[in-house]
């Protein structure tokens, strides 16, 4: 979905070449939507014929994982041998390292294979992308395998009463099988885009309690005698046909309207010397904006193939109806109409957010939010973009919990002054967040400076004076630290 010199041949499986060279789309990406377009389809054959009602939890365990592991060769070919490489070095060190250090040792490993193949898009590439990316796999299947490691740390090396309630919840009490772990690292649904799951959520969903589990609530106090456990499983079509909707719409935003404001020519040198300051940044607004509908695309239709299998209740909304976004990564409204810059990050990437949440945010002592955004980072990867993005978002987070602890409580007087504040916040928020985000898009150094002395470095200047002037005012109440942050890496009041 993006224009990109062919000068790579990609290493994935070239019979859809045709195809790529009628829509223009690299085969790459025509490999990756058509590979998930079959798997929706095999989601739902493999809710319906492969029931957990029908068949037995090692059935459905394998078949998810022949097919993830069919789906990564299709689209990557040999580089797939990558991912498979860490799943199983991972699994050797999960059955021989203690429990009191299967964490560490296990992001370690993961964590640092996943920066050498990053490195060596780098260095050896010389800032290229291979029209074959497959380090979007390696980043998922690295999240799953270090949040299942500090699963079963909490689970099996830590005491009950040590945990918060959310580990309590999620800790594995007994190390999964071969078997078990490829399924949940390597299932067809998240092989290629994710989003990260629980092993725990994962396995019920397997052996037919995930329903039962996400939905009991409804039946309690109820004298009824039957449960959930005994009627029918709700119907995600509703949700999927939703969820392809949207997709639908993204494709037609970015072939639209993102191709005629391509990012590059944010940094082009002309456009940066002759234009005025509210010109790049209005142009700045509308190509980030149009930008995000790729990953918009791509995130959506992963949570529909997730649904189409039977995976992702979360529980009932206010209306009584059965909410399907347990393993939504974005919701979209909330990140367009977002008036803080926490608002928008907890609503981006979302799950990435819960796994540096799980996995740094709460485990660490000291220096939460900085030590955050480095895992995030590195995760990434290793251009230099990605560091400039993610340094740049400290300063602004602080920035942001200041101004909003020291004034926004004088705009809540009438919904007028709330409704003035909100539109100002908003414009704010977004033309911040474009700001942060370039560096991100554009990868390398020199375009990146370039890019911050054209906008004056404007917005550093303010964040580093905000966080120097204003006080830091009291939090107004002391919750316990797990009970006042939200699902996601970078909190504030």
């Amino acid at each position: 979905m993006e224009d990109r010199s062919d000068s790579f041949t990609t290493t994935g499986c070239t019979w859809l070449r045709p195809l790529s060279a009628i829509t223009g789309i690299p085969l790459d990406q025509v490999n990756f939507i058509i590979c998930q377009l079959f798997g929706l389809a095999i989601a739902f054959w493999f809710r319906l014929s492969l029931s957990p009602h029908r068949v037995s939890p090692t059935l459905r365990h394998a078949v998810a994982t022949f097919l993830g592991i069919s789906f990564v060769t299709f689209c990557f070919g040999w580089y797939s041998s990558h991912v498979l490489v860490l799943t199983l070095v991972c699994y050797l060190i999960q059955c021989q390292a203690s429990v009191q250090n299967v964490h560490w040792y296990s992001m370690l490993a993961a964590v640092g294979y996943l920066t050498v193949c990053q490195v060596s898009r780098v260095f050896i590439f010389s800032y290229g992308v291979l029209s074959t990316d497959f380090s979007g796999p390696l980043m998922m299947v690295t999240q799953r395998i270090t949040i299942l490691a500090f699963h079963v740390h909490d689970g099996m090396g830590r005491k009950q009463d040590d945990l918060t309630p959310e580990q309590r919840r999620l800790a594995v009490s007994t190390k999964p099988s071969l078997l078990e772990y490829l399924s949940y690292n390597l299932n067809f649904m998240s092989i290629l885009v994710g989003p990260c799951s629980n092993y725990k959520e994962y396995v019920d969903f397997i052996e037919g309690r995930h329903v039962q589990s996400k939905l009991k609530k409804l039946r309690e106090g109820s004298s009824e005698p039957n449960g959930w456990d005994a009627v029918s499983e709700p119907s995600p079509v509703r949700a999927v046909c939703q969820k392809l909707l949207v997709c639908v719409g993204c494709m037609v935003w970015f072939f639209t309207i993102a191709k005629a404001f391509p990012i590059t020519y944010n940094v082009d040198p002309e456009f940066m010397t002759q234009a005025s300051f509210l010109s790049r940044l209005a142009y700045a607004f509308v190509s980030i904006q149009a930008a995000r509908s790729k990953f918009y695309f791509a995130w959506t239709l992963a949570d529909a193939i997730h649904n189409a299998a039977g995976f992702g209740i979360s529980g009932v909304d206010k209306k009584g109806r059965v909410s399907w976004d347990l393993v939504s990564n974005i919701h979209i409204w909330e990140i367009e109409t977002a008036t803080s810059f926490k608002s928008f990050i907890d609503n981006w990437n979302i799950q990435t957010g819960v796994w540096l949440k799980s996995v740094c945010y709460d485990r660490v002592p000291y220096y939460q939010t900085p030590l955050t955004f480095a895992l995030s980072a590195l995760w990434h990867g290793v251009y230099p973009g990605y560091y400039f993005t993610f340094l740049t978002g400290i300063p602004i987070t602080l920035a942001a919990r200041a101004v909003r602890r020291n004034f926004r409580q004088y705009f809540l007087g009438s919904p007028a002054v709330k409704f003035a504040y909100d539109v100002v916040t908003w414009a704010a928020t977004q033309l911040t967040i474009c700001y942060t985000v370039m560096p991100f898009l554009v990868l390398a150094v020199e375009p990146t400076l370039e890019y911050y002395r054209s906008m004056y470095f404007c917005v550093h200047i303010i964040s580093i004076l905000a966080i120097i002037v204003l006080p830091q005012r009291p939090r107004s109440s002391k919750p316990e630290k797990h009970a006042q942050h939200s699902n996601n890496n970078v909190k504030e009041e």
